[in-house]
């Protein structure tokens, strides 16, 4: 985002552009014809810093929740060392059932039911609740030095077998990762080219006790499971602990947990006000951040649920953007990682594309909306380190020059699918139609393109976007304050220059009978009148004069007829027949447009409503926070729920943008949490 004297100076430099002779859009390079295992290879080379590399190597260091498959999985990086948490449903008539992995939000038939509570930034301390089967039981880790303790405490539950369960702690080393781990009489012995350690149990200290009358089995052979490796088993009716590097007994380990979840509560106190926020943000993020071994990296994708659909990871673009915003009260390292990542999956036309995901598979007809250099440059901001602008910019400016080349029409910009890409992803059934022009947008099923039409000639709608040619002005001027920062005049004068170009196409768009900018159908040549959250993005592009500014807010924001009401902001107004529909972008609620709207009204004022804003998206937020620990895709607009259907991930980091936009509007987003750290 531009200050006002930034503003300024990028209206200057596009003056000296016009003196000078700036030209106007550098030639984006032809599509290059690789396969995509070629693709995958050739990501893998692209240049990267040495501080970045450096930064990824701090971040994949000790152990933590790395492994996607299962959040009660805890590993040790970098050497991949794994502790998998699994339990045994016994049953005497029926066939026995073994849970070897849990996930947050999976919906499937006689899926378990995962609660997650708090989930420090390094894994310092985490605390996880999952009920299957008539089973119910309690996960905590904490970090003490290199080593990792686990406290795994059964909850009371209505069993539906008489047996008890059978807990089953499997160690061994993930990603073809090499090493050895062997059974001893009382602990593992887990061995890797530069080191070593010990996992023990408390189920294998000499002279405990099985069924409260046996002495266990050292070697748990009486057990069968379907699991490789080595591995602790025990009767489930006790708390059991685990510990690595020396045996701990069951109080010792009890007291380490209590420590750091104390530590992790202290810190979330000192937040003041914005502890819950800065729990959820802590928490979400926490849970949802992996490591991918294809890429030797730490990543934060929207959810797990979404990323082993997919294979193990899926980058969506201002998803993982908006995650590198959140990241930034508590963890430096993460939230530049997560910005650097999504910019490194750049198709080789430049663009960041909807989604990345394992194998070097993207989408190479599309890409989402432009958010990146906004949030580049707030990172920037917060924490002055100029390594990262350098690193980012070539492929922001990239991805900027392309939008100008590849979605223009008429001088207007719209969202379009390429049919004729090389490479192309030969299952992407929406590549070149107008659903994959509609995905591109990010607001899949948005009733604003209900009757826009697609031209398969150009493979783009055939409607100009107020929402997209503000974002884009946007990140054309947040991208001229970095060039401008990094000494690159001739960049900035072209950027300033493009900026002011659509700016003043974005004038023409004023309806002034509606008081509001308003999309355009250019088949037919007239404004289309349904209202979204994105018509109020000229604020954030500072497009808007002053007076059309408080007509925007006055006439449509604040009137509880369109967007105004007990929960913000509707992704369709009120009055919109598709109001009532309530299914994911046909007018519920998202924490994204909540946050871009919220940017562009601190960008004209407006204090009092801004004030509100913040809170009535903050209290929509908590709602379901405080009642189930969720962070919802999506709310109701009506009922400000999120678990009224399927269409609503409860564990999408991005929900918690709501409660991150109260911190903006208390703290000026500057409230951060270190537990641990």
């Amino acid at each position: 985002m531009l200050n006002a004297g930034e503003a300024r100076r990028c209206m200057a430099v596009c003056l000296a552009a016009v003196i000078l002779g700036a030209s106007g859009l550098r030639h984006v390079g032809a599509q290059t014809a690789l396969s995509y295992r070629t693709l995958a290879a050739s990501e893998s080379r692209l240049p990267v810093s040495r501080d970045y590399r450096l930064l990824q190597r701090r971040l994949a260091q000790g152990w933590n929740t790395w492994d996607v498959n299962s959040v009660t999985t805890h590993v040790r990086l970098p050497e991949g060392l794994s502790i998998q948490i699994g339990l045994q449903h016994n049953a005497g008539r029926s066939g026995d059932a073994f849970l070897s992995h849990a996930l947050i939000g999976r919906i499937t038939p006689d899926a378990e039911l995962v609660t997650p509570g708090p989930h420090s930034w390094n894994g310092s301390y985490t605390d996880i609740r999952v009920s299957w089967k008539g089973h119910s039981w309690r996960v905590q880790s904490a970090r003490i030095g290199e080593d990792l303790v686990l406290l795994a405490l059964p909850l009371p539950a209505q069993p539906i077998s008489a047996l008890p369960p059978t807990i089953v702690f499997s160690v061994n080393f993930l990603w073809n990762r090499q090493g050895t781990t062997i059974r001893r009489s009382s602990y593992i012995d887990a061995r890797w080219a530069a080191g070593s350690t010990r996992v023990y149990c408390t189920c294998a200290e000499p002279g405990s006790r099985r069924n409260g009358t046996e002495p266990e089995s050292a070697s748990d052979e009486n057990v069968s499971l379907p699991i490789g490796g080595p591995y602790f088993a025990a009767d489930f009716t006790l708390p059991v602990g685990i510990s690595t590097g020396k045996r701990r007994n069951l109080a010792a380990i009890q007291a380490i947990v209590a420590q750091q979840r104390e530590a992790y509560e202290r810190s979330i106190r000192e937040a003041g006000k914005a502890g819950p926020t800065v729990d959820a943000i802590q928490t979400s993020l926490g849970w949802n951040t992996i490591y991918d071994p294809e890429g030797k990296r730490v990543i934060t994708p929207v959810s797990r649920v979404w990323s082993i659909d997919r294979g193990g990871f899926v980058l969506f673009d201002w998803d993982s953007f908006f995650a590198s915003t959140m990241a930034a009260i508590g963890d430096r390292g993460l939230a530049y990682a997560n910005a650097m990542e999504t910019l490194r999956g750049a198709t080789p036309r430049g663009f960041v594309p909807n989604y990345s995901r394992p194998g070097g598979w993207k989408t190479f007809d599309r890409s989402e909306p432009p958010v990146g250099a906004i949030t580049v440059l707030a990172l920037y901001r917060q924490y002055g380190d100029r390594w990262f602008l350098e690193d980012t910019f070539q492929p922001l400016l990239k991805w900027n020059e392309w939008w100008a080349k590849s979605r223009d029409i008429q001088g207007y910009l719209t969202w379009g699918s390429d049919a004729d890409t090389n490479p192309s992803n030969p299952d992407d059934v929406n590549r070149g139609t107008r659903v994959g022009a509609i995905l591109e947008s990010g607001l899949d099923n948005s009733p604003m393109y209900d009757d826009a039409t697609f031209n398969p000639a150009t493979h783009r709608m055939d409607f100009a976007d107020v929402g997209l040619m503000s974002l884009y002005i946007a990140d054309c001027d947040a991208l001229a304050t970095i060039a401008d920062t990094l000494g690159k005049p001739a960049q900035a004068a072209e950027l300033c220059a493009r900026s002011l170009r659509y700016k003043n196409k974005l004038q023409s768009m004023w309806d002034e009978q509606t008081g509001m900018f308003l999309n355009r159908d250019l088949r037919r040549n007239k404004p289309v009148g349904r209202l979204s959250p994105t018509n109020f993005y000229p604020l954030l592009a500072r497009a808007a004069t002053p007076k059309q500014a408080e007509r925007m807010v006055r006439e449509h924001l604040v009137n509880p007829k369109e967007f105004w009401g007990e929960w913000v902001l509707p992704t369709i107004a009120r009055d919109d027949p598709a109001f009532a529909d309530q299914d994911y972008w046909r007018g519920r609620i998202w924490g994204p447009t909540n946050y871009l709207v919220y940017l562009g009204l601190r960008n004209y004022g407006f204090a009092a409503v801004r004030k509100e804003f913040a809170a009535k998206s903050n209290d929509l937020f908590l709602k379901e926070w405080r009642a189930n620990g969720h962070v919802h895709e999506n709310y109701n607009a009506i009922t400000g729920a999120g678990d009224d259907g399927p269409r609503s991930d409860p564990f999408y980091h991005w929900g918690a943008l709501l409660g991150y936009i109260d911190d903006l509007e208390q703290n000026g987003g500057t409230a951060s949490v270190s537990a641990g750290n």
